[in-house]
């Protein structure tokens, strides 16, 4: 947008805007990207990365909802080398911090996985955390739904990464504050609140599920008041940047998140409708902060909270 009041630092990241582009939802290749599409984002998150290439879940993988998206993708990616070696420089170079979202299913993945990108940290932004992903040890519940190994994987990716550390939680966890507190004591410089919702979909005419696992993760507006509500109850359980994410359609919905408490907002599902949404969103903000006197975005950052604006940016 090239309007210096969108600036702003989140865990350690530095952008131009506090607008995100969510993991899994643009392609890896910049000249992908559609035209106009990159006007006011300041970061982009990678699809989730496993230290292993992976082909994903097989069967159907998208099913549409009256009000977003079912996936079961599966996390289909070439695995790390092949990221580093094909798409880690086109997309750093493309002016955009890069944000490269990790999946494992034991802390030795994890541990291999983190390592590897080490070499490559003058190119990456941060590193977000993929905590809803299954344990593999632990009978596939995922690493976020339990404070112990929530703690376990904060802990392991913190001690071999010495970049900016951002962790993806799960609406599954048993509590979005208690689990943000986790985070934050293990290392983490900002949470991202959150990942999809386990849904499903039933296929009546053949009289079984949609997804051959079952179970797919909902994205999309249908979840925003959910997500809303969990940026609450993290921004006023830590100290360190809540970046909100889930359901953000429009500029209104990012500027709630903002006002909850969130220092960032994440935007995905809705990008497939509305490949600008972006910029629509910074000049939302940019229209309430002249609306309301405000200097810059950052002053958006919790002023619906009781307290009334206490809640500053967490750098």
């Amino acid at each position: 947008m090239g309007n210096k009041r969108l600036e702003t630092v989140v865990g350690g990241v530095r952008m131009d805007t506090p607008v995100i582009i969510a993991s899994g939802v643009w392609p890896m290749d910049p000249g992908l990207w559609p035209s106009g599409s990159m006007d006011g984002v300041g970061a982009v998150c990678s699809k989730g990365i496993t230290l292993s290439p992976r082909k994903g879940n097989t069967g159907v993988r998208i099913f549409e909802t009256p009000s977003g998206m079912l996936n079961s993708i599966g996390l289909q990616n070439p695995g790390v080398s092949a990221f580093i070696d094909e798409d880690l420089g086109p997309l750093s170079s493309a002016g955009f911090p890069v944000i490269v979202n990790v999946a494992f299913g034991s802390l030795e993945e994890l541990d291999d996985t983190v390592h590897i990108l080490e070499k490559s940290v003058d190119k990456i932004g941060a590193i977000e955390l993929n905590v809803s992903c299954p344990n593999v040890s632990s009978g596939g519940m995922s690493w976020g739904t339990l404070p112990s190994s929530l703690e376990e994987a904060v802990g392991g990716a913190r001690a071999a990464w010495n970049g900016p550390l951002w962790v993806k939680l799960t609406p599954q966890a048993w509590s979005i504050a208690d689990a943000s507190k986790v985070c934050e004591n293990a290392g983490a410089d900002a949470v991202v609140v959150g990942n999809t919702w386990l849904g499903m979909a039933v296929d009546n005419q053949n009289e079984k599920p949609f997804f051959d696992r079952v179970f797919a993760g909902l994205s999309g507006p249908a979840i925003f008041p959910l997500s809303l509500r969990m940026v609450w109850e993290a921004a006023g359980s830590v100290a360190i940047p809540v970046i909100g994410c889930g359901g953000v359609s429009g500029p209104d919905e990012a500027l709630s998140m903002m006002l909850a408490g969130a220092s960032a907002i994440q935007a995905g599902t809705s990008l497939f409708v509305e490949s600008r949404l972006p910029s629509l969103i910074c000049r939302g903000l940019i229209e309430h902060m002249d609306s309301h006197s405000l200097e810059n975005a950052v002053a958006l950052t919790g002023r619906a909270r009781p307290e009334k604006g206490a809640a500053t940016q967490k750098c």
